[in-house]
């Protein structure tokens, strides 16, 4: 298959190389694509030397599949014009999530609505597909109410600027500032920019993103999104009310056997998720699940993952492994 990596240079595109390497997705010709300033950079895949090119010469060479992540204005321009070349996009930008013509896709929870027809699918943003893998099985079993969400956030998911400026501060020199205030021993509650309701674009997306994939506008989402100096992966207390009651074990039981999610819940071992050890893996990890003694029906847990991994490289992989599984490209 000939397989356009749109943004191969970003932080997101070079993880979205290794993945592919090391799921062996069938790649018989690789398109690193990148912004002008790049094209001609030599990209090393499988033993194989590759130059980058240019988004209209992309565009040319007809990808069977594209995996874009080069932002929104890019993925808005440039997506439709690979799509009316016969590719598959699957964006992993905010551009196309929320448009009601285009599939929002976690593989494990809806890629079976996934048809020929869908050239522009939306991979969802980092912090919801963690979430959302954890909340579909549980959601299936006692129906959700209410989600409040609190999240701790990896400076990766700002980019290579930010762990500039962590590493930086960490070395005492002065340098360009991917943030408004110092990262190093600090928490900003702010990731992404305000919205007119007051809550910054990145809660918005827990909350609109949510409904979409689990295809219930009934369920009411609240969110805070925190970054925090940490390289690791994003973590997520995440508190749930539902309309059944439930026993915890059986919820372990229920997210135990879940695919892409591993429990790690033992208070007696101290075992729980942490995102030192979350990263470089594609799974989601959740633990301290334990029932809120404050009100019925309500559930508090602590998910984490790797959001350049499954938060982003790895399940927009995913989606190109149903759709070549499914014949569907």
């Amino acid at each position: 298959m000939r397989i356009a990596v749109v943004g191969a240079t970003g932080m997101v595109g070079e993880v979205m190389l290794k993945v592919l390497a090391e799921r062996n997705f069938p790649v018989t010709e690789l398109i690193p694509v990148a912004s002008e300033r790049s094209v001609g950079k030599i990209i090393e895949f499988k033993g194989k030397s590759y130059p980058v090119v240019g988004m209209q010469t992309a565009v040319d060479m007809k990808a069977d599949i594209a995996l874009f992540s080069a932002g929104g204005e890019t993925s808005l321009e440039w997506a439709p014009k690979f799509a009316a070349a016969g590719t598959t996009v699957i964006d992993n930008s905010s551009a196309w999530r929320m448009d009601p013509s285009k599939k929002l896709i976690v593989p494990e929870i809806n890629a079976t609505s996934l048809t020929k027809e869908d050239k522009i699918i939306a991979n969802p943003n980092c912090s919801t597909i963690q979430m959302v893998l954890v909340l579909a099985p549980l959601h299936k079993k006692y129906n959700i109410k209410r989600v409040i969400v609190s999240t701790y956030q990896s400076i990766t998911g700002t980019g290579v600027k930010a762990v500039e400026q962590l590493e930086n501060e960490y070395a005492g020199v002065q340098g360009e500032m991917a943030y408004k205030y110092p990262i190093h021993r600090n928490a900003i509650p702010q990731c992404d920019s305000f919205e007119e309701n007051g809550y910054t674009k990145e809660e918005m997306k827990l909350v609109r993103e949510t409904q979409k994939i689990l295809d219930d506008k009934t369920i009411a989402v609240t969110a805070t999104a925190v970054r925090v100096p940490i390289v690791g992966g994003h973590s997520e207390a995440v508190n749930v009310e539902f309309s059944n009651d439930f026993v915890v074990s059986d919820i372990q039981n229920i997210l135990h056997h879940t695919d892409g999610v591993v429990v790690q819940d033992n208070n007696d071992t101290y075992t729980y998720p942490m995102p030192m050890y979350a990263q470089g893996k594609d799974d989601v990890f959740v633990g301290r699940i334990r029932r809120d003694e404050s009100q019925a029906n309500t559930l508090n847990m602590w998910i984490v993952a790797d959001n350049l991994r499954k938060g982003a490289a790895t399940n927009t992989i995913q989606i190109a492994e149903y759709l070549v599984a499914s014949k569907l490209v």
